[in-house]
C-alpha cells in the first residue's frame, strides 16, 4: 500500500507530530480539538482543563500514549508578537512551562511554515506559554531547521534551605525555584540516591515523598498570577551547583510522579536561577546540564537580570536539540470500552 487510509471510526481524526528532546517526548497536537475559547492563553489553559480533558486523556493516555507522554497543543495567542500559543498538557493535566517543549516547538514553528520566510543562520519564533512570552532562536540552514535556545520569563530563587517534614528521613532542607513553573530542588545524597546510577523507582519514590511534603508544607505565590502558583514537580540533583565546566546531573519528577527523559528546560532556568542568587554563577557563564536518566545534555545561563514583581530574577537561556520520531492520526470508536484512555501505575 502507497498510502495507509484513515480506519472506520466516530468522532474527530486527531493528527499529531511526534518529537522528542533530548529523550523527552513531545506530541504536538496540530488537527482534531474543537474550538479552543479564552481571551488568553492562561484562560485557555482553564478552558481545555474544564471543558475538553478528555481529549488530553485520549493524547496521553494508553492504548495511544503512555504514563510518561507529554503533549503541546498549538492555540491562538492574545499577543500581537506571538507566533504561536501552546497549552502544555501531561498525565496529571496542564503546566505552565516546559523547556523541552519549546526547543522541540521552535524548529516545529519553522518547519511547519508557523513563521514566515525563517533567516539563516538563525530565526526567532516567540512562543506565548501560559506563563508568558518565550523566544526561542531557531538555526536554520538550507531550508531545515536545527538547534534551539531559548530565553525564559523572568526566573527567581523563591526560598532557599526551606525545612520540610519528609516521611522517613524528618526534616530536609529543599530550595524552591521557579523557570516558568515552581521547582522543589534537592541533591538526591541527602537520601543516599545518585541521580545516575539509583534505581529510577527509587528515584520517583523519593521525589514524589519531596513534592508532597512541599505542597503541603510550604505556601507559594506568584507575582502575577495565582494560577502560577502550584509546585510542579520536585528535581533531584548530583549537589554540584558551584559553578564547573564538568555537567551537573539532575532527574525531574513531574505531575504524577512523571519522570523527564531530558534535563527539563524550565528545572534548567530554576536551577540557574537559584545558582545565580547564591553568587555560585555569573551572568553569561555556560552550564552544561545532564539528564541523569538518559544522558542527554542542555546548556543554561543567566543573561540578563530583571524582576517578577519583589523578586530579583533573571532572564535564563537554555539551548538543545529536538528531533521528529513520526505522525499520527488518532481515532475512537464508540464501541471501544477503553477508547478514552487509561494509566498502569
Amino acid at each position: 500500500m502507497d498510502k495507509v487510509k484513515i480506519p472506520p471510526h466516530d468522532g474527530p481524526i486527531l493528527s499529531v507530530v511526534d518529537m522528542h528532546t533530548g529523550g523527552e517526548p513531545l506530541r504536538v497536537i496540530v488537527s482534531g480539538y474543537p474550538e479552543v475559547k479564552g481571551e488568553s492563553v492562561l484562560a485557555k489553559r482553564r478552558y481545555v482543563r474544564d471543558n475538553l480533558d478528555h481529549l488530553r486523556r485520549v493524547l496521553m493516555f494508553e492504548p495511544r500514549g503512555h504514563y510518561d507522554m507529554y503533549g503541546a497543543l498549538v492555540v491562538k495567542s492574545e499577543l500581537s508578537d506571538a507566533h504561536l500559543g501552546v497549552l502544555f498538557m501531561h498525565n496529571e493535566g496542564y503546566s505552565t512551562m516546559c523547556g523541552h517543549a519549546v526547543i522541540a516547538l521552535g524548529r516545529f514553528a519553522v518547519d511547519y511554515g508557523l513563521v514566515e520566510a525563517p533567516q539563516s543562520p538563525e530565526t526567532q519564533v516567540n512562543i506565548h506559554c501560559p506563563c508568558g512570552l518565550v523566544k526561542a532562536f531557531v538555526e536554520y540552514c538550507n531550508g531545515r531547521a536545527g538547534k534551539v535556545r531559548f530565553h525564559s520569563v523572568p526566573a527567581f530563587a523563591f526560598a532557599i534551605d526551606v525545612a520540610v517534614s519528609v516521611p522517613g528521613y524528618g526534616e530536609v532542607l529543599v530550595d524552591i525555584g521557579y523557570g516558568g513553573a515552581f521547582y522543589a530542588i534537592v541533591s538526591a545524597e541527602k537520601f543516599g540516591l545518585d541521580v545516575k546510577t539509583s534505581r529510577t523507582r527509587d528515584l520517583v519514590d523519593i521525589a514524589t515523598a519531596v513534592s508532597n511534603a512541599v505542597k503541603s508544607q510550604v505556601e507559594l505565590h506568584h507575582p502575577t498570577s495565582p494560577d502560577l502558583a502550584f509546585l510542579y514537580g520536585t528535581i533531584l540533583t548530583d549537589g554540584k551547583d558551584t559553578f564547573s565546566q564538568e555537567p551537573t546531573a539532575n532527574v525531574c519528577v513531574f505531575a504524577d510522579a512523571q519522570v523527564d527523559r531530558s534535563p527539563t528546560g524550565s528545572g534548567v532556568t530554576a536551577r540557574i536561577a537559584l545558582q545565580y542568587y547564591k553568587g555560585l554563577i555569573q551572568l553569561n557563564e555556560t552550564r552544561t546540564f545532564q539528564s541523569g536518566a538518559t544522558g542527554s545534555l542542555f546548556t543554561g545561563r543567566a543573561v540578563e537580570e530583571t524582576k517578577c514583581g519583589d523578586f530579583k530574577a533573571v532572564v535564563v537561556e537554555v539551548a538543545g536539540q529536538a528531533h521528529y520520531t513520526g505522525i499520527a492520526s488518532f481515532v475512537l470508536e464508540n464501541d471501544d470500552s477503553l477508547k478514552d484512555g487509561f494509566l498502569l501505575k
